[in-house]
């Protein structure tokens, strides 16, 4: 690989996610050969999507040719995989995934790869929707999108680009010809601000609208009286539970201690109801929702 261009890359797991990177480098650069490894129905559809140029049912070969590897696929999956990652992609490759956790992911990689293996950058991109699959992939998905990078003892993020290996330098300019914006971090405190800004909403709007669910009646209420502010409450709930569960699993100690605070913070309003003390929570509240949009 030239230091400065990826000309091949391979992306494994081509639903949302990998769609979406498959179909942004398909919309934003050019002279990049795209492949893709998944079930054969599911990359079938990213090719008649024109997502992919190449179509692989194994993944030894679909790994072997490429200068970047991109991994999409449940964190499971991931942890499964990596030590056949890491044994087939050529040396001067990347190999970056894009799991929601990353302690797990970089514990993994760190016993897989070496300095005689392809290099491996933990990712997330900060950017999905509630529903998943091909059929919902976007090239836009990722723009103006926080794009968290995992560094460990062999990265060194803050180094100036031209001491920087050339491989990651050659990944940063994928990442801002997309639109993305990257974000370096480590991985527990990855996981510890995701676990609170993406994984606890999760739940949240899981235990609401299962809450609301079995209190229905034979009328359908009170979801009958319903307007689009629950709607919008309730947007991740329609996320399966498939996406999930390995995200849990892998966060499940922040998810923990995230719920109990959270569980604290109801007690404290449900005690403050008869009192004019719940408009400082609101304040705050207000004030944290002014900063999201600013964003």
């Amino acid at each position: 690989m030239s230091p400065h261009l990826i000309t091949r890359a391979t992306i494994l797991g081509t639903g949302l996610i990998g769609g979406s990177f498959a179909l942004a480098l398909r919309k934003y650069t050019t002279d990049l050969h795209i492949s893709g490894w998944d079930r054969p129905e599911i990359v079938n559809q990213a090719r008649s999507r024109n997502a992919i140029d190449e179509a692989f049912a194994d993944l030894a070969p679909a790994v072997r040719t490429a200068d970047l590897v991109y991994i999409a696929l449940p964190i499971g999956v991931t942890l499964d995989l990596l030590p056949e990652i890491a044994r087939v992609a050529p040396k001067h490759a990347l190999v970056t995934d894009a799991c929601s956790t990353k302690l797990r992911i970089a514990q993994s990689a760190a016993e897989n790869f070496s300095a005689s293996t392809a290099l491996f950058l933990g990712g997330h991109p900060m950017a999905g929707r509630e529903v998943a699959g091909i059929t919902q992939a976007d090239g836009d998905l990722f723009r103006n999108a926080p794009y968290a990078l995992v560094a460990d003892s062999s990265v060194t993020p803050d180094a100036p680009s031209s001491d920087r290996d050339p491989r990651i330098s050659a990944f940063l300019k994928l990442l801002e010809k997309i639109g993305a914006r990257p974000l370096w971090l480590g991985a527990q405190q990855h996981d510890y601000a995701v676990g609170m800004v993406s994984h606890l909403p999760q739940l949240a709007a899981v235990a609401l609208g299962s809450f609301l669910y079995d209190h229905l009646d034979e009328n359908g209420l009170p979801i009958t009286v319903a307007g689009p502010g629950l709607r919008d409450s309730l947007r991740l709930a329609g996320s399966p539970y498939s996406t999930w569960r390995d995200i849990v699993l892998t966060n499940r100690e922040v998810l923990s201690a995230a719920l109990d605070l959270f569980a604290r913070r109801l007690d404290d309003l449900r005690e403050r109801l008869n009192s004019r003390e719940l408009e400082a929570d609101f304040d705050a509240a207000n004030e944290l929702y002014k900063l999201l949009r600013s964003l």
